[in-house]
């Protein structure tokens, strides 16, 4: 997937981006910005395009580590930032999830780069101002 790179100037304009990518996303999904950057905002917007769960069913799974949203075909929703260890992400599964077909979207996943399958695409999300984000969808 050639880079793309969106600019929102809100948070819903964020879940619209989101909305719109679900469409195309598939696999292991890494979600990589700052504390703050709109990561779990573009998860809304990606679980909601998926018809899985309205954007305000969607929260950060900062302390359950991993959110599941729908049964048939599912959208993980992982946080890694309480983690520090590789071996703590291995007792998570994950190689489980990324071989399921689901659609894996990972936070401060980048941190742990050798427990990552090759195949995966990448969002960088960077903070412009408190409202505008620059949002580049890639592969590594």
């Amino acid at each position: 997937m050639p880079s793309r790179t969106f600019q929102t100037n809100s948070a819903e304009e964020t879940v619209e981006l989101g909305r719109t990518l679900a469409k195309e996303l598939e696999g292991v999904v890494l979600l990589i910005g700052n504390l703050g950057a709109g990561k779990t905002t573009l998860t809304k917007g990606i679980v909601e395009g998926r018809g899985i769960a309205t954007a305000d069913a969607v929260s950060s799974p900062t302390f359950t580590l991993i959110h599941q949203y729908g049964d048939i075909s599912p959208v993980f929703h992982i946080d890694l930032y309480r983690l520090d260890k590789p071996r703590q992400v291995e007792a998570l599964g994950l190689d489980d999830l990324f071989r399921s077909g689901a659609l894996v979207l990972l936070e401060w996943a980048e941190r742990f780069p050798t427990l990552l399958p090759q195949q995966r695409t990448e969002i960088r999300l960077k903070t412009i101002n408190e409202e505008e984000r620059e949002i580049t969808i890639g592969t590594p």
